[in-house]
């Protein structure tokens, strides 16, 4: 199901909501000290707390500083010494400010300087600080007001901007009671900009341009559902150009933090600049999320998405099929009759990964064409014995037993490999080659790795299809058992039964309504590297129950060799091996499942 940013909004949550600014109670603090060191002493407070522009309260008291007013700030606030000499001391008015600020938003212009003295003050009094919201009204205002509209953002500047009924004069209440109406012009200037919740303020504090905000509107009318998101820009008489694409477990929440100072990527800043909307696809599971990520991704490529760059770089070890065969790195199988191995991110890793099969077995390199006849030339690999050396005549028959047994390397039995390579790292190790011996070591370790991957993709991706599905608590975005139908490696449908539904009814219709998909011709995957390891390591989570299976999952018993275990089986000479293993057969059903 598809949205648009311009359909009619649907319902939201309060979660989503947040608190709207007319129902927020906000406490203005205004604070006189004797300077501002660490050394200096709050004098007077000054609050009021209003909501939905009533006055519900206001808090005034002179504070004793229990020290020395300086001259210059006596002239300016007009506090003098034997004006606080009777006045209670901090340790007894802090309590009853905490109490009237309790459950409010606190507000502040340069709201760094009053809240640091009431921090402190909790800290030396040894009150714990309620950990208010804090609205900073120098801040609103510098994103709010346009650049010229006034000379500063100063307290008194901005009073005679907004045309405040009480004009600040350096005493608290007076100052706090012009904060009030400085905050009022602002909310009016930030609600035209889409700024309705306490947390909208605070997101709009921060440096974010006006042509990003604005376009948070866009986000009002997107579902609040797991699915996918597309940012594009449309152009008059232009097709419409996909810019980056997204999934989110709440599509609405997740498209709101493009607009807001949450999302730092310098990128995106300049995505949605160029973006002339958004556009959402719901999805039934987070799983068929990430699934139509990735494909619309591969479909449109968008400049913005950095998946996109790697996606397809994906490359392959071929054992050709030629009179005698030897090892070619792809881009993609090709040849149904061929066998491959994989996948690899780079041409480099699967060519480290060829190093581990010449390492092991005297495999040809070359790339020329060999006839009938002998050419009678060779090569340096053949005079140190790493090549057959078929150009020369060798017997075909050895060389292609020789084939077979690399053939099982790849598909079938990791262990023969194992140990020749383990020969070859302990005789270095005993040589003090130690560098050598580490290179071999890491070689096979990334060969152990990528025939793990490899039967990892391949086991279920033989199956006609798979019905899988798993249980999603409540809390969730989508609660309810998330069913999946599994063909051939590829999701072809997605479905939630919800809570007090019957999963197998839902599991049905899925079934029947699911996609056909067709095998590849090489018993590989029928959908792209990454989305099969997405739905490989989906099914591989804890409490997912199979509903039905047509076809083995299976995967050949000697293959999930763990790394651990080298040490151990590098030891092993050649012949110590199972001597069934080089001629073990692939089939399903001489395979045990994983």
């Amino acid at each position: 199901m598809t949205y648009a940013s311009q359909k009619a909004a649907l319902q939201p949550s309060l979660d989503d909501l947040g608190t709207p600014l007319a129902e927020t109670v906000f406490c203005v603090v205004d604070l006189e000290t004797t300077g501002s060191g660490p050394q200096a002493s709050i004098t007077e407070f000054g609050a009021v707390k209003v909501r939905g522009g009533e006055v519900l309260g206001e808090f005034r008291t002179l504070v004793n500083p229990g020290t020395h007013i300086p001259g210059f700030i006596a002239v300016l606030t007009g506090i003098t010494n034997q004006m606080v000499a009777d006045a209670p001391s901090l340790a007894q008015v802090l309590p009853s400010w905490l109490e009237f600020s309790r459950g409010s938003v606190l507000v502040a212009h340069n709201a760094r300087f009053d809240i640091g003295f009431l921090k402190r003050a909790c800290e030396q009094f040894g009150y714990p600080w309620p950990e208010h919201t804090i609205i900073d009204t120098v801040a609103l205002a510098r994103q709010a007001l346009l650049p010229g509209e006034v000379p500063n953002v100063k307290l008194h500047t901005l009073a005679g901007h907004f045309h405040a009924d009480t004009q600040p004069n350096h005493r608290a209440l007076s100052d706090a009671r012009a904060t009030v109406d400085v905050l009022h012009g602002l909310l009016e200037r930030v609600g035209n900009l889409g700024v309705l919740t306490v947390e909208d303020l605070k997101e709009f504090e921060h440096r974010v341009s006006r042509q990003r905000r604005a376009k948070r509107t866009w986000s009002a009318d997107l579902p609040e559902a797991p699915g996918i998101y597309t940012f594009y820009a449309q152009r008059p008489g232009q097709e419409r150009q996909v810019l980056y694409v997204g999934k989110a477990n709440n599509i609405r929440r997740r498209v709101r933090t493009y607009f807001t100072s949450s999302e730092t990527r310098p990128r995106m800043d300049e995505m949605v600049r160029i973006a002339t909307g958004v556009d959402a696809v719901i999805c039934a599971t987070e799983l068929e999320a990430e699934v139509r990520e990735l494909r619309t991704i591969a479909a449109h490529n968008p400049r913005y998405n950095r998946r996109s760059r790697r996606q397809n770089k994906v490359a392959w070890i071929k054992l050709t099929r030629e009179r005698f065969p030897r090892l070619s790195i792809v881009s993609a199988p090709t040849d149904e009759r061929a066998t491959y191995w994989g996948p690899f991110g780079s041409r480099g890793a699967a060519q480290a990964a060829c190093e581990v099969i010449y390492d092991a077995y005297p495999l040809r390199q070359c790339t020329m064409r060999i006839g009938q006849k002998p050419s009678g030339a060779g090569c340096a690999l053949s005079e140190l014995g790493k090549c057959l050396a078929p150009c020369q005549g060798s017997d075909p028959d050895e060389y292609s037993a020789l084939v077979t047994q690399v053939r099982e390397a790849l598909t079938s039995d990791p262990r023969p490999t194992v140990a020749l390579i383990g020969q070859r790292i302990a005789a270095l190790s005993a040589q003090e080659r130690y560098e050598q011996a580490e290179i071999l070591t890491t070689r096979l370790r990334s060969y152990l790795a990528t025939t793990q991957r490899f039967h990892r993709l391949v086991g279920f991706s033989r199956c006609p299809q798979i019905v899988a599905a798993r249980w999603v608590q409540p809390p969730a975005a989508n609660p309810g058992w998330q069913i999946h139908v599994i063909r051939y490696g590829r999701l072809a449908a997605a479905a939630t039964a919800q809570p007090g539904t019957d999963p197998r009814i839902i599991a049905a219709e899925a079934v029947t309504l699911a996609e056909t998909v067709l095998p590849s011709h090489h018993g590989l995957p029928s959908a792209s590297i990454e989305e099969a390891e997405r739905i490989a390591a989906w099914l591989e989570r804890p409490g997912v129950r199979l509903i039905d299976i047509d076809g083995e999952w299976s995967m050949p018993v000697h293959c999930a060799i763990d790394a651990t275990d080298l040490p151990r089986l590098i030891l092993k000479r050649p012949d110590q091996t199972d001597p069934a293993a080089r001629t073990r057969p692939t089939e399903p059903q001489q395979t045990e499942p994983d």
